[in-house]
């Protein structure tokens, strides 16, 4: 028998038994034994059933978007992992975005709100208290809740949640034997499930892991496929410098500090950018003055620009607002499942269009 078969018999139980906490969780507040939050609004949850990232704070942003388009304040509650606030409670309104600092906020909060044109990023680990303290004074017409798929306490409206298409099938075990942070059995709660990175799977794999997932989720459940696009270059002050294709040919230092720094990569790569280094920190990880010094001297010498994420620009912005220093604006792009979303988010936030 060899070491990793031994290994799976023994965890085995340990994911057996976390499945079933999670079911027994999930009845609790089903059946009234333990108490939700309820709010009168609608409360959309964005969130997944696996670990690592699936594109939670895109589709985010890309729903603030959208909400804004149909004149509705949003409200996003947001963890604000490795900030201050983590811990207690924050408040980043609509216009206040360069004043805020991602070492008080959290790096994603602070991406967020760079996108928010009105209402507010509401940060801080407990989402239901921290959306009673702010609520009257943010008045929001929809909320957002980021990473909520598990945070069952908070009534929600309309779930979404997220897979990764890449993700091999073998890693869809509950922990600690694969990646799922609960049973595929939560799937019966989710109004819309979406598939991130679409486009860089093939056919076989797509529909490899929708023949998973059909078992345990709606018949009426929403099925999406969507990928991420390049939107231009950008300089600390939101100012487009560069549009993607003049990347072509240009030597690039590619910086990043996120969750998966190859697609990155990949996505500058097939903009035609030249790199001539990749420099990897770990993910919301926090800049200093010498790093960033030091990073300037390497792109010098290959006489190259440094380009890095929107994510990493909100950190780096708090030490250097060096020209040379740019963000690759990346967004949501739908391959299929897009005006069906839409059409449940419309009916979710009662916008009559008739």
């Amino acid at each position: 028998m060899n070491l990793k078969v031994m290994s799976n018999m023994l965890l085995l139980p340990v994911s057996k038994l976390w499945d079933f906490l999670y079911r027994v969780r999930r009845s609790f507040y089903e059946y009234g034994i333990f108490k939700k939050e309820y709010f009168k609004v609608p409360i959309i949850s964005v969130g997944n059933v696996t670990f690592g990232g699936t594109g939670k704070t895109p589709m985010i942003i890309w729903l603030v978007s959208k909400l804004e388009e149909y004149d509705q304040i949003p409200a996003v509650l947001t963890r604000g992992y490795k900030g201050a606030m983590e811990h207690k409670s924050g408040l980043i309104k609509g216009g206040q975005r360069f004043r805020s600092n991602p070492q008080v906020f959290g790096d994603e909060p602070m991406l967020i709100s760079q996108r928010l044109k009105k209402g507010a990023v509401i940060v801080g680990k407990k989402r239901a208290q921290n959306l009673k303290k702010y609520f009257h004074e943010v008045q929001p017409d929809v909320v957002l809740l980021d990473d909520g798929f598990q945070h069952i306490q908070l009534y929600r409206s309309f779930n979404i949640v997220l897979f990764d298409a890449l993700l091999p099938l073998d890693r869809y075990k509950t922990a600690p034997l694969g990646y799922l942070r609960e049973g595929l059995t939560s799937l019966r709660h989710a109004d819309a499930i979406l598939v991130s990175r679409s486009d860089q799977a093939t056919e076989e794999q797509l529909e490899g892991l929708f023949s998973l997932l059909r078992p345990y989720h709606r018949e009426d459940t929403i099925i999406g496929k969507f990928r991420y696009i390049p939107a231009g270059l950008f300089d600390c002050y939101y100012k487009k410098q560069m549009d993607v294709d003049e990347l072509a040919g240009k030597k690039v230092v590619a910086l990043s500090a996120i969750a998966s720094p190859e697609a990155f990569y990949k996505m500058l790569e097939n903009a035609g950018a030249e790199i001539v280094e990749k420099i990897d920190y770990p993910d919301h990880h926090f800049f200093s003055d010498k790093e960033i010094n030091d990073i300037l001297l390497r792109a010098t010498k290959h006489n190259a620009i440094v380009l890095t994420s929107e994510k990493d620009m909100v950190k780096i912005r708090r030490v250097s607002q060096d020209e040379r220093i740019l963000f690759l604006n990346i967004a949501v792009d739908f391959i299929g499942g897009e005006e069906e979303l839409l059409s449940g988010i419309k009916k979710v936030i009662n916008l009559d269009y008739q």
